[in-house]
This record gives C-alpha cells, sequence and structure tokens, in this order.
C-alpha cells in the first residue's frame, strides 16, 4: 500500500460542498488508485457522500443513500475500512459509540484536525472548521497526543425547544 498522499484534490471547504458532488468518477477512481486501493464503484460511491457531506456520517447514514443505488450495507461498511485504512477518510467515535467518517483534508494530523459539535439532545454532528484551537498540553498532565476535540451541548433547535 501506498503512504498516505495529500488530499487537495479531495478537500471540501463548506462552500465548495456542490462542487465536491460534482467530481468525476474517474479523478475519484485515480485518487482511490494512488491511495493503494482498486477504484472500484462502491468506493466511489462512499467517497463522493463524504465529499458532500457537511459534517461526518455514520455507516446508517451512508448506507441511506446507497442502499437505494443498488450498494449493499456490509460492502459500504468494508470500503468505509478500507478508505480509512488508506488514508483517504478519518474515523471517529463522538461518545456514542457510533463511528462517524469524514474526508481527510491533508496527511499531516495537524492540518486535518478540527473540532466537532454534538448535540446532547438530537444528536446531531458539526464540524467547526472555522474556530482555530491549539492544544496545548502541559508536561506534567501525562498527555502524549491530543488526536480528536469534541464540544456536547444543545444545538440552536434543541436549546430554543
Amino acid at each position: 500500500m501506498n503512504p498516505r498522499k495529500s488530499l487537495s484534490p479531495l478537500h471540501v471547504a463548506s462552500s465548495d460542498r456542490n462542487a465536491a458532488r460534482s467530481a468525476s468518477p474517474d479523478a475519484l477512481r485515480g485518487i482511490i488508485r494512488d491511495h493503494g486501493l482498486r477504484g472500484t464503484a462502491p468506493r466511489i460511491a462512499v467517497l463522493q457522500q463524504l465529499m458532500g457531506a457537511a459534517a461526518p456520517l455514520s455507516h446508517a447514514e451512508i448506507a441511506d443513500h446507497l442502499v437505494p443505488q443498488g450498494f449493499d450495507r456490509a460492502t459500504i461498511y468494508r470500503n468505509l475500512i478500507d478508505l480509512t485504512d488508506a488514508g483517504l477518510v478519518s474515523r471517529s467515535d463522538l461518545g456514542d459509540h457510533v463511528w462517524r467518517f469524514e474526508i481527510k483534508d491533508n496527511d499531516t494530523h495537524e492540518h486535518s484536525m478540527h473540532p466537532h459539535f454534538m448535540c446532547n439532545a438530537c444528536g446531531r454532528v458539526s464540524c467547526l472548521e472555522n474556530i482555530a484551537i491549539t492544544p496545548s498540553v502541559q508536561a506534567d498532565q501525562n498527555i502524549g497526543e491530543v488526536s480528536e476535540i469534541l464540544f456536547k451541548g444543545r444545538c440552536r433547535t434543541c436549546a430554543q425547544a
């Protein structure tokens, strides 16, 4: 398998979500192959779903879109794991024991890390890409590396209810 490569062709700013959805299957196939995987139809479909998402998606959310197109749930899950192992996708558990997947923006952890917000009431997850957080850990706190930052609370909709 090839070492992780930069995903600049896959970088998806929130304002570019519609453009990402229209990325050509041939371009995606090439990126997948560059990461040591075969460019199969299910992998391309999964990658397209993640590219168009405004927040990390669970396997169930991706399957809800792809099963009606003829893909089975087990194949979708296996491809999520393959894309994660190849370094194209990141996987996180935001405390509710549900794996969520999203496109990795870069091959360096520092550049791709961004915090997430999870509503305690409705469970909605949002990326907080425009918030700059620099984890600062003192040596005496016995923390070697921060891998994820998660905010929990009530979203605007639930807070107003």
